[in-house]
């Protein structure tokens, strides 16, 4: 197995909602790229969230769209034992310091999670965590075979917690 550790945070230096995934997958990690893998469905669920064709953009230009809406990206999972990609073959966890992360940034008022392994772990880390709504959201995965349509409605309540265009 080998041993895999997630990217820096990326988006908005002041976020108002931060979107927590587990561990990025392998082509993500080669890109380094967060949800670099062509079928994950991430950038057209937050963008549809957002209303903006995140999709559409190139991945710098998407980051930038992040900043001035408010919106954060990071992991819960620092870095792990795990063969391939799936959440469900993550072992050895070591978590990030998300508890310190949402306290340094001051006007986070959401934290949602990306998938259920996402937010078994992240709920752990900010349990206790007063004055944020903690947001359980579909996976992004196309392993995660709920439609698009379905996940999109869940994904619009972030609308709620990002700056205006």
């Amino acid at each position: 197995m080998t041993r895999k550790s997630s990217m820096a945070p990326v988006g908005a230096k002041d976020a108002r909602v931060v979107v927590l995934g587990s561990l990025p997958g392998d082509a993500s990690l080669a890109a380094q790229r967060y949800y670099a893998h062509p079928t994950n469905q991430f950038w057209r669920l937050l963008g549809a969230a957002i209303g903006e064709d995140l999709a559409g953009l190139a991945y710098a230009a998407r980051l930038e769209r992040l900043a001035v809406r408010g919106v954060a990206l990071w992991d819960v999972v620092a870095e792990a034992m795990r063969p391939g990609s799936l959440d469900g073959a993550i072992r050895d966890v070591r978590g990030n310091a998300l508890a310190e992360f949402v306290v340094g940034h001051e006007r986070v008022e959401a934290v949602a999670f990306n998938g259920k392994t996402a937010a078994a772990i992240g709920r752990r880390a900010l349990a206790g965590m007063a004055g944020v709504r903690l947001i359980d959201l579909p996976s992004s995965s196309a392993a995660y075979t709920l439609g698009l349509g379905a996940k999109a409605a869940r994904w619009q309540c972030l609308a709620e917690h990002v700056d205006p265009a």
